[in-house]
């Protein structure tokens, strides 16, 4: 016999819940390529990037504007004027690159691409049914959070637009674990345009734009932004006008006039690249819970990246986006402020009249509790469903929940006005749910107000007794 000692390692410490990332958007549109070890082969495939650098490697950069209008004109007093045009109408419909460049600009981390197809000529529509097939394909991914269409304001019409977002907003309501960032679709009123009545747009929206199901599980931004980011162009097709003269392609210019060269590349650089603001408001959604906590509301945060809104709103105006008195729908504003920049305004998700689920940061902090607690009881799957396994659970979400207390994210001056965590027979579960092996775990949470708890309910299947 050896007499070496018995050796036994035992853990007698409570299990934990490791807080899971929310602000994981999946990007689903159109991009140059898509393309990781063969040409195509990440086409409908939800990609992980974590960089532009990345994003650029797989899925290419911006389409090449061809319709930018270049006019040089050299003044008697010595002064030059120089100016670029590209009519709204004129420019590409895909706007992935730039969207992603807002996104990191403003706090974005991980998120995941979808391409649904390589790039439409200039002038050709977007079509719905293939970026709803992006959609399908997001489906079946457990770690997106987030669903944005950075393209689908320039879908032909809001009918388009409402069968997308409406199947977005559905998908969410099913998978219980992720929220819809969308853009204002007005019709023939184009949120790029600061002549734009916003208040026409956005009621074109309300009522052709958005159905009126599981709007809690969405929040929609206006106006759009006017960026600092420059357009990507086609040297060889932008025209080049001096002094009235015959147009002349820039590329021209390059070797032979190396002063009118500079100074037409300036004037397109000074161009408004403007683009909606779903991108970038997701970019703070991540940037808002990195430094401050989920629960805290992505508002009052200024845009990097960007010169002013393309509209001006003033507060009634605002105040009309916020409050829908027939169906909710509300809209956030993004305001500039002198000395603050430009700000998002607005922190509503599209039920603007529900009681629980007004506020974007109360919709995602219970995704955040759910989708974190979710994957922590797993690791009981083949426990017995008897009293010490739900002390166990109830025990490992009590201490997550007064964590989040102390920080700040539940409202109370103590614990127990804060929230609450019931599990057991008699409480949860009857006879039935135990002899089906099914644990109920029901929590309840004062977000707005100290005990006025809103429930959630979770269901995990464990060993049949």
């Amino acid at each position: 016999m050896s007499d070496s000692p018995l050796r036994a390692e035992i853990f007698e410490g409570q299990p934990s819940i490791a807080p899971v990332e929310i602000a994981i958007p999946a990007f689903i549109g159109y991009t140059e390529k898509a393309d990781d070890t063969s040409t195509g082969d990440l086409h409908l495939v939800p990609t992980r990037i974590t960089s532009l650098i990345e994003y650029e490697r797989h899925f290419g950069t911006a389409q090449k504007e061809t319709e930018i209008k270049v006019s040089i004109t050299h003044l008697t007093d010595g002064t030059i004027n120089r100016t670029a045009k590209l009519a709204e109408s004129a420019r590409s419909k895909h706007v992935m690159n730039y969207a992603m460049q807002m996104f990191f600009a403003n706090g974005g981390g991980p998120c995941f691409i979808v391409s649904v197809g390589s790039y439409k000529s200039l002038g050709t529509d977007l079509v719905e049914g293939e970026l709803g097939a992006g959609l399908d394909a997001v489906k079946k991914e457990g770690e997106p959070t987030l669903i944005v269409f950075p393209e689908a304001q320039n879908l032909a019409t809001t009918e388009e637009f409402k069968t997308l977002h409406d199947a977005a907003l559905q998908q969410c309501a099913d998978l219980m674990d992720r929220f819809v960032i969308m853009d204002v679709h007005g019709g023939a009123h184009s949120l790029s345009d600061p002549t734009t009545d916003l208040l026409t747009a956005v009621a074109n929206f309300r009522s052709n734009g958005v159905g009126i199901d599981n709007l809690k599980y969405g929040a929609a931004y206006a106006p759009n932004l006017n960026t600092t980011l420059d357009f990507a162009y086609d040297e060889s097709a932008t025209d080049v006008e001096i002094d009235g003269a015959a147009a002349v392609k820039l590329a021209s210019f390059q070797t032979t006039d190396n002063q009118s060269y500079a100074l037409a590349q300036a004037a397109v650089r000074d161009m408004s690249c403007n683009l909606p603001p779903s991108s970038s408001i997701a970019g703070i959604y991540a940037g808002v819970d990195n430094s401050r906590g989920v629960w805290k509301a992505p508002a009052n945060v200024s845009l990097a990246a960007v010169v002013e809104p393309t509209i001006a709103i003033s507060t009634s105006e605002q105040d009309s986006m916020n409050i829908d008195v027939v169906a909710g729908k509300s809209v956030n504003a993004i305001r500039s402020f002198t000395r603050q920049g430009t700000l998002v305004w607005g922190t509503r998700t599209l039920a603007g009249n529900d009681n629980e689920w007004r506020y974007v940061n109360v919709r995602r902090f219970f995704i955040f509790v759910e989708k974190s607690s979710t994957r922590a009881i797993q690791q009981f799957v083949f426990e017995p469903n008897d009293a010490n396994t739900w002390a166990k659970v109830q025990g490992m979400i009590e201490n997550f929940l007064t964590t989040l207390w102390r920080r700040g994210a539940l409202q109370g001056v103590i614990p127990e006005q804060a929230f609450y965590v019931a599990v057991g027979l008699g409480k949860t579960m009857t006879a039935l749910d135990i002899q089906e092996g099914r644990m109920v775990v029901e929590i309840g949470m004062a977000v707005v107000r100290p005990a006025e708890f809103i429930i959630l309910r979770l269901s995990q299947m464990l060993a049949q007794s």
